[in-house]
């Protein structure tokens, strides 16, 4: 039987972590990068999030798979190598080996260690598919080795992540992801512009769920940082600023306090705020004119019947 395989690209550099989350504290404002939230209580946080009802784009994007996914496999075509960026469980790609027949499967994750359980699971499933584990933070440049192979490539983003990325970012990364996909196709989740009420209450939920994802950043601060944030200080804040396009998460101070840690310091009036992660939501036709700036051509959509939520096609 085949056995995956794993390569390391990124190396956790302890200094440079708590240089960069120092350095975000100390902005104006305050701001701790969203890769941040991923230990691994975080991670199991955000599984939970995805099963709210009030939580849509996991379960519209599921939807859009399901009732197009033959036109979608037409669209993209078969027998590439597929990359799966921020691979998670790799339950989603997982989905598509039937329809698109991917002659290998790349999962890219920051850690080969998350990787190794699900794929030696799905080696067992898929006996013949050669698979391979990268570790490779992505989000920073997406520059694949040469582990990956030769031929075109189907790059698959799902879930809507593009979304964290800021506009200039984001066009970045689909320049990247064109180049990478070496004249094959992508295939992206994108959530879309819709009323305030129903963004609002996806990232800020009743079970408060959310709320504890957000603020498990204080815990990582703590670890990471030798910060002494205490949880009590802080509450969840969620809100979508409608001139940014973007649903906003922060941490809001309840009382002036300073965060201390080896080196620094950062103090926080009542009612200040960390900025924590952003949402950016897109029409149909600007997120069309972002693929094809990118480079990509071909560009084809899928919605839900709402048209709350996209899935696009492009090609290389």
């Amino acid at each position: 039987m085949r056995q995956p395989r794993f390569v390391q690209m990124h190396q956790e550099n302890n200094d440079a972590t708590r240089a960069a989350i120092a350095a975000g504290l100390m902005g104006e404002p305050a701001q701790v990068d969203p890769k941040y939230f991923y230990d691994a209580l975080g991670s199991r946080l955000f599984d939970a999030i995805t099963e709210l009802p009030e939580y849509y784009p996991t379960r519209l994007e599921r939807g859009i798979f399901e009732a197009h996914r033959l036109d979608i496999a037409s669209a993209l075509g078969t027998g590439r190598t597929l990359v799966d960026l921020g691979a998670g469980s790799c339950q989603k790609a997982a989905s598509w080996f039937d329809a698109l027949a991917p002659k290998r499967y790349v999962a890219v994750d920051i850690s080969v260690q998350y990787l190794e359980h699900v794929l030696r699971q799905l080696q067992r499933e898929h006996l013949d598919l050669d698979i391979l584990g990268l570790g490779l933070d992505f989000a920073q440049d997406l520059n694949l080795p040469a582990d990956v192979g030769d031929g075109e490539r189907l790059m698959f983003y799902p879930g809507s992540s593009i979304g964290n990325f800021n506009p200039e970012q984001a066009l970045k990364f689909l320049q990247q992801a064109r180049v990478a996909a070496q004249g094959g196709a992508l295939l992206i989740g994108v959530d879309l512009v819709k009323d305030k009420t129903v963004l609002e209450a996806a990232y800020d939920d009743p079970l408060q769920v959310t709320a504890a994802f957000n603020r498990n950043l204080l815990r990582r601060l703590n670890v990471l940082l030798g910060c002494n944030a205490a949880l009590e200080d802080f509450t969840h804040v969620a809100l979508f600023n409608e001139v940014q396009s973007r649903i906003e998460m922060h941490l809001q101070a309840s009382r002036a306090l300073t965060l201390r840690w080896p080196g620094g310091a950062r103090t926080l009036a009542a009612g200040e705020r960390i900025h924590t992660e952003n949402s950016y939501k897109y029409r149909v036709e600007d997120f069309d004119a972002l693929l094809r700036e990118a480079g990509f051509v071909q560009t084809r959509c899928w919605t839900d019947e709402r048209r709350w939520f996209a899935v696009f096609t492009a090609r290389a």
